[in-house]
């Protein structure tokens, strides 16, 4: 077996993490060795680096400081977690990863793109996943979802706007690269949603066993 490394991309109430868990249950009941991680996060450091990104604070946070924060804690994970694991030949599922970055910071907030590549390859080398899900669903669907399970964090605080860029800047990087991406309805049923993964299973299974 070689490692794999899949990514699990979207907006707020997409629903991520709750899928994130059921594919790593259908692939460990194929004898698959499965780590689940995040991003911001993944290590101690870099989970710290992550309350500072996501805290509202009264001092606002510049562009570029978000940007870099994002990178440092990114260069900490994959050392630390992602790497290692892939080369001990384990599927990682990583909620969010450097898509976030193109999205969030990209889109949103409109960092461009080149200098996001720049980072992107200091602090990734050739790392890049080999599967990136984006789990997609309106932007006023999503809001309400994030907002039902209380106290929002500082992206989430955002505006609808900001959302919009967001979400689109998510689609336009799939339409870009339709071979190492997969769209996903986040706004059916999770049953129905959960369907798709299923379907998804055997061209992950197929890279997995080489």
């Amino acid at each position: 077996m070689t490692g794999l490394f899949i990514t699990l991309e979207g907006p707020e109430g997409a629903g991520k993490s709750t899928n994130r868990d059921y594919l790593a249950e259908r692939l460990r009941a194929h004898g698959i060795d499965v780590l689940m991680t995040r991003e911001p996060g993944g290590t101690p450091l870099a989970e710290r680096i992550r309350e500072l990104l996501l805290a509202p604070s009264d001092e606002p946070m510049a562009v570029d400081t978000e940007l870099l924060l994002m990178f440092a804690a990114r260069a900490q994970h994959l050392a630390q977690v992602i790497r290692p694991a892939l080369a001990e030949g384990r599927v990682v599922l990583c909620d969010r990863f450097t898509d976030a970055t193109y999205a969030y910071q990209g889109g949103g907030r409109g960092v461009p793109e080149d200098r996001i590549a720049i980072l992107e390859r200091f602090v990734q080398g050739d790392v890049r996943p080999d599967l990136c899900l984006i789990f997609d669903l309106p932007v006023e669907v999503g809001l309400a979802r994030a907002s039902a399970r209380g106290r929002l964090d500082r992206f989430e605080r955002e505006g609808r706007a900001f959302f919009d860029a967001v979400r689109q800047a998510y689609l336009r990087r799939a339409a870009e690269r339709p071979e190492g991406y997969c769209v996903v309805d986040a706004s059916l049923p999770l049953i129905e949603v959960q369907a798709s993964l299923d379907a998804l299973l055997p061209r992950i299974l197929e890279r997995v066993r080489g």
